[in-house]
């Protein structure tokens, strides 16, 4: 399979992302974007007012099968209102994934907001949750000892990898049985709809509540929207402008985010997972191994065990005019071809670099391989 540009794009604007392999949160607005802002109604959204950003909302909403929506400002924010509105009296707990963005990347808000504590889980698979992992850890008695589960939270997708809607399933059920709400950190579920084909409705059947940020793969300039049953939505609107987050004229944010959604989902975010793989399959010719599967935008490169120091791949890629911070690549849908080209020269000179050396490569305490940043960050 050939490389090639992503369909529906204009051919040529402007875009700062085009060689900057970080993170799917690097693209630029589009010239379709910018315009739809000088298009949005000026209502007050805090009000209620705004009749892009209620649109957009209910837009949303109705894709993921749920009655009601709300925009805020970012993943984390959507992610931190839902759980903090699924809990009520302490002491109780919420159970995920280790690895999991609401656990590892979201400043403590789970214990600062919530007052929660937190069940992480290592799924014995190394890429996924199971039911069975899940059972085995929840919290259902009334030991005084313990916080009792109340929320189970997965991401989907995590690090790359989709989560099989039947295990989700699974989990919804044994979570049902015992009166455990579910929250979706849908930060990338548009990525998993479009390579499964699965809708989001289906995964919303399974959940109470969905986050799912804008700004990632379809790359809006800002924001999420959270939906649920309406009195929830009700209640994550009193957080979100009790944390600050009442926006007034929205409409100019909502309008980006609509048009973003409209162009890229799903058609062009099913390209960049096909980009991906092809890239993948290219550097698993060149000898390197992943440290989980390559299934949508995201490779993990086990520079480890290919024996490779991460700073030195980061240096040669700036030598060639990319931007790379470790083991993890990011594939968004402005990166260029000729990015992908010379990111395959970085990695090439990387390897015959490292082989050179005589010694093992150390893991030197604050690298970026070894930090964990390649690993969880969003």
């Amino acid at each position: 399979m050939a490389y090639h540009r992503p369909s529906g794009l204009p051919e040529e604007y402007p875009s700062s992302s085009a060689a900057d392999f970080k993170s799917d949160t690097v693209t630029t607005p589009t010239p379709s974007m910018l315009q739809s802002m000088l298009t949005a109604t000026h209502g007050d959204d805090v009000y209620k007012e705004d009749r892009t950003t209620n649109d957009f909302q209910a837009r949303v909403a109705e894709m993921c099968g749920k009655p009601a929506g709300l925009f805020v400002v970012s993943g984390t924010m959507g992610n931190q209102l839902c759980l903090r509105a699924h809990l009520h009296q302490p002491p109780y707990s919420i159970l995920c994934d280790y690895r999991s963005h609401v656990y590892t990347h979201e400043a403590a808000g789970l214990a600062m907001l919530s007052q929660a504590m937190v069940t992480p889980v290592h799924p014995k698979n190394k890429v996924y949750l199971t039911a069975d992992d899940v059972n085995e850890y929840l919290i259902l008695h009334n030991d005084i000892h313990t916080a009792p589960t109340r929320v189970i939270s997965l991401e989907n997708t995590l690090d790359g990898t989709i989560m099989p809607i039947e295990e989700i399933a699974k989990i919804s059920a044994l979570a049902r049985r015992h009166n455990i709400r579910m929250h979706c950190d849908g930060a990338r579920l548009w990525n998993a709809s479009a390579e499964t084909g699965i809708s989001l409705s289906e995964y919303g059947k399974l959940f109470d509540s969905m986050s799912l940020c804008m700004s990632k793969g379809v790359g809006a300039p800002v924001g999420t929207v959270i939906v649920g049953e309406t009195d929830f939505i009700e209640t994550t609107n009193w957080f979100r402008k009790q944390t600050g987050g009442g926006i007034r004229q929205a409409g100019l944010l909502a309008a980006a985010a609509d048009t973003a959604l409209t162009e890229i989902f799903p058609k062009v975010l099913k390209e960049t997972h096909e980009t991906t793989k092809k890239l993948a399959a290219d550097l698993a010719e060149m000898g390197l191994t992943f440290q989980l599967p390559v299934e949508t935008n995201f490779i993990f490169l086990d520079l480890e065990k290919a024996n490779i120091d991460p700073k030195v791949l980061v240096e040669e890629s700036k030598k060639v005019g990319i931007t790379v911070v470790g083991a993890r690549i990011a594939i968004h849908h402005q990166i260029s071809l000729e990015a992908i080209e010379k990111l395959k020269v970085a990695v090439k000179n990387t390897i015959d670099i490292c082989k050179l050396s005589t010694t093992q490569v150390e893991k030197p305490e604050g690298s970026l391989f070894y930090s964990g940043f390649d690993k969880v960050v969003h």
